[in-house]
């Protein structure tokens, strides 16, 4: 293990986090807020503390191998996790304990935007705009994690991906440097950011909200600058807009970069994962809406069509936008929706759940033994794509499919015995495992009422969720810490 590379690393981080908080200050300061001292001892803080960490190992520059690299996956989420807990920490608006500001920094940078703060609408500018900053930050994050890091680290779900896709996407890497990985990542990223908040500034809301809902809408956060998330605007042009965004930012950002560089559409239409996620979610919609028509919950079909589609998308993408308060709404469709986020986006995403990807191969794999119970000596191959997946992969697939509901039941009963009610827990723990945020009874319109240690709990599994699962359980192994 060489700790001293990776202090190195962990120093350069928060160093650059630092750096990010301008943009608060200046908004701050803009805005005479009041919160202009608060971001300049955290950013302050970050930089003393990066530079203590980097300046005795600045000169170590050992080849990392795959074992560091879990490691230093992990730490650098728990380090900018509690360092995003410092300002909210610091401010009197709102006045957080340090377990609430961990949670709410925590649900920012994994995107799952749970929330522990009420009354936003009347939050200082800048502590809004750093929610959503976090959680902007923290979705591309997670895609560089995904396509440029994961795979080299033989974790996570695009190795899924690369075994169905021909061309450039066989390879570790999109382009032949991590660097370059990340750069393309990032102009797809930010372009889709400035695409979403100009269109939500044509639509009618203001400079600070479209920028402040472009953030959280490309990184499938789902935090808002009101109360009432999208609902506060009460315009159906709004949130047809962020049913666009939402689609767009819950597909593999490979496919976009592939688009993108061979000028062509032809990658999505050969994309079977895409295929499915589509799939799924229209007939979630088309679900959703007929039964709220049919429920007379919505007396005019075209209401029901709006609202049960954005609700749809909004949580089967993960996102957790609201523009009613779905966990009231009749019937089975709470639930179902709740379960929708299970499925999640698509790989190489910054949606949450387990992917779509798996989800389809969970699929097919249970078609094949289904048929082998037919004929017990024939060979039948897991196609995705029209090739076969290798058996590794596939076996792959149900560990992680074991390993997600193991974690999922052991969170849930303790949340249980800390004396949440089944609904309660339940929800909340597949809301911030999946990444969703909102959840059902005690959680669905905000966390505030959970005990501390269902807070810490659900700090976990958005940690668990958001790395996949096996990055974060294999350093609770003795023999990842075994020479």
């Amino acid at each position: 293990m060489h700790l001293l590379s990776i202090l190195r690393l962990l120093g350069l981080l928060l160093m650059l986090f630092s750096i990010t908080l301008l943009p608060t200050v200046v908004l701050s300061w803009v805005y005479q807020d009041g919160q202009t001292q608060v971001f300049l001892i955290a950013a302050l803080a970050w930089l003393l503390l990066g530079c203590a960490m980097w300046l005795p190992a600045h000169r170590h520059r050992d080849e990392l191998r795959v074992r560091d690299g879990f490691l230093i996956v992990v730490l650098f989420w728990l380090v900018l996790g509690f360092a995003g807990a410092v300002p909210l920490t610091l401010t009197h608006h709102p006045e957080l304990s340090v377990t609430d500001a961990v949670f709410e920094s925590f649900s920012g940078l994994t995107t799952t935007g749970a929330t522990v703060i009420s009354g936003l609408d009347e939050l200082p500018a800048s502590i809004l705009f750093y929610r959503q900053l976090l959680q902007w930050l923290g979705g591309m994050g997670i895609i560089v994690l995904a396509v440029a890091i994961m795979p080299m680290l033989g974790v996570g779900g695009m190795q899924l991906y690369r075994a169905e896709t021909p061309g450039p996407l066989k390879d570790n890497k999109l382009t032949p440097r991590i660097t370059e990985t990340a750069k393309a990542l990032w102009y797809i990223y930010v372009t889709l950011t400035i695409a979403c908040a100009g269109c939500y500034w044509l639509a009618g809301m203001s400079f600070f909200d479209a920028v402040s809902h472009s953030f959280s809408t490309i990184a499938i956060g789902g935090f808002s600058t009101h109360d009432h998330s999208i609902g506060f605007f009460e315009s159906t042009r709004i949130e047809m807009i962020a049913v666009v965004f939402m689609l767009l930012a819950g597909m593999n950002f490979a496919l976009h970069f592939v688009a993108w560089r061979s000028m062509s559409l032809k990658a999505y239409f050969r994309d079977s994962e895409l295929k499915t996620y589509l799939t799924v979610l229209t007939l979630l919609t088309t679900i959703t809406v007929g039964y709220l028509y049919y429920t007379d919950t919505f007396i005019f079909l075209d209401n029901a069509l709006y609202a049960g589609l954005f609700q749809a998308v909004s949580i089967g993408t993960t996102t957790g936008f609201t523009t009613a308060d779905y966990f009231d709404w009749p019937g089975f469709l709470p639930v179902m929706l709740l379960f929708a986020s299970f499925v999640g986006g698509c790989t190489g995403s910054t949606g949450g759940g387990m992917k779509v990807i798996r989800f389809l191969l969970l699929l097919k794999q249970g078609h094949r033994e289904t048929m082998r119970l037919i004929r017990p000596n024939a060979q039948i191959p897991v196609k995705v794509g029209g090739k076969p997946m290798p058996d590794r992969v596939v076996s792959a697939v149900w560990g992680f499919f074991a390993a997600y509901v193991g974690s999922f039941v052991v969170i849930m009963l303790f949340l249980m015995a800390t004396g949440l009610d089944q609904i309660t827990a339940f929800s909340a723990v597949a809301a911030c495992m999946n990444n969703l945020g909102p959840g059902l009874a005690g959680v669905g319109a905000s966390y505030i009422d959970i005990n501390d240690p269902a807070k810490w709990a659900l700090t976990f599994a958005m940690m668990l969720g958001r790395l996949e699962v096996f990055t974060l359980v294999i350093l609770f192994t003795g023999a990842f810490w075994r020479r």
